[in-house]
């Protein structure tokens, strides 16, 4: 079997110690797969490790790779994600994927932070109230989307003007609001979440104009795209660059 020794030591520093029973069983495998991610892709870009792993768990998330998030997150605890770092990628997953999809990874993230002694729960986040939640959020999105959002809890057809409420108040307001992730962090993680769950593009062009419009310019969400690569695959890889590429082109022709 023939690993490069790039790939080889990351992947030391992410599982030190640790030998994979797929050298035995599946070598040839191992040997592609590890050369490509943990070499190739790795060392394509100035990306450092931190985010790198922010945007992989994310990535778990939204695909739904629950073995693969439970080997990742020792990994990226490694590499400098803090527990009230990986644990609010967890939380603000709801808003994107839902509970019924996040639950097992809640219980993941658990059992990862409790084996290594990280002492549960951990410190409190929140800085809204249920009285000004909506204001709070509201204010959120007007600072990542822009002041085309004021108002917008209260915008809509009647019948479903509610859901606008919801996306204010909750979304922003419950989980964009919290501390541990700035905005920048919680925008790129929510590209990865729609990113990667697949037939959110209207959504996930969106978010990819909020990613820019915050700063999170177009080469840095190429970096996330092909960091993520590996972990969902070529389509939906390509779907988010389409998405990127049209909210740049998008920024462009209004400015």
């Amino acid at each position: 079997m023939d690993l490069f020794e790039k790939a080889k030591s990351y992947h030391e520093r992410m599982f030190p110690g640790y030998h994979s029973s797929f050298l035995e069983t599946d070598p040839e495998f191992i040997e592609r797969f590890d050369n490509f991610a943990f070499d190739e892709v790795v060392n394509s870009d100035d990306l450092d490790d931190r985010t790198r792993m922010m945007a992989i768990l994310a990535t778990l998330l939204g695909c739904q790779g629950i073995d693969e998030f439970k080997a990742m997150l020792p990994a990226a605890l490694n590499f400098g994600v803090t527990p009230v770092e990986a644990k609010e990628i967890v939380y603000q997953a709801v808003a994107y994927l839902g509970i019924g999809r996040v639950f097992p990874f809640l219980k993941a993230t658990n059992e990862v932070l409790e084996a290594r002694g990280v002492a549960l729960p951990l410190a409190p986040q929140a800085t809204t109230t249920t009285e000004n939640r909506l204001e709070a959020g509201e204010q959120a999105q007007v600072d990542i989307f822009g002041e085309g959002m004021r108002g917008f809890s209260q915008s809509g057809p009647a019948e479903s003007r509610h859901i606008n409420k919801w996306l204010s108040d909750n979304c922003f307001g419950d989980y964009y609001t919290r501390k541990g992730l700035d905005y920048n962090q919680r925008e790129m993680i929510t590209f990865c979440f729609l990113a990667a769950q697949g037939g959110c593009e209207p959504q996930l062009t969106s978010h990819a104009a909020a990613n820019l419009r915050i700063g999170n310019d177009k080469a840095f969400l190429i970096k996330i795209i092909s960091q993520c690569l590996p972990f969902i695959g070529y389509p939906r890889s390509l779907n988010a660059l389409r998405c990127v590429n049209e909210a740049a082109k998008s920024r462009e022709d209004v400015q």
